[in-house]
């Protein structure tokens, strides 16, 4: 079973958001096939989180097609340092997604989509 294109993800993933009243957008399309995806979640209030792909010992052999996330840092920070880090992704791998959010709460929901 192979794992879901970028591009149905992202698409499932913004509607989620929309469902649960949280504002989402795609800030840059990646590669429609298998793109990496990057979710920031901005705070309302100078800070945001970013969501990066989590490294592979993180996946669950019995789900090899999940997509997992991981927070980077672990905590808010200033919405710049948040820019400056998917700036040096993009330069890195222009076939990133990023999409963005925006949550005072911080909610994601990346728990549940998974696919």
């Amino acid at each position: 079973m192979s794992r879901l294109k970028s591009a149905i993800w992202v698409a499932a993933y913004l509607r989620r958001c929309q469902t649960e009243g949280v504002f989402g957008a795609v800030r840059r399309r990646g590669a429609e096939e298998a793109g990496a995806v990057f979710v920031k979640v901005a705070l309302l209030d100078g800070t945001a989180m970013l969501y990066t792909p989590a490294p592979q010992s993180a996946y669950d052999e019995s789900r090899p097609v999940d997509r997992v996330f991981a927070p980077s840092p672990p905590q808010p920070v200033e919405e710049r340092k948040i820019e400056e880090r998917l700036q040096k992704e993009i330069s890195f791998d222009p076939d990133v997604w990023i999409v963005e959010t925006e949550d005072k709460a911080g909610r994601h929901f990346l728990e549940l989509a998974k696919a």
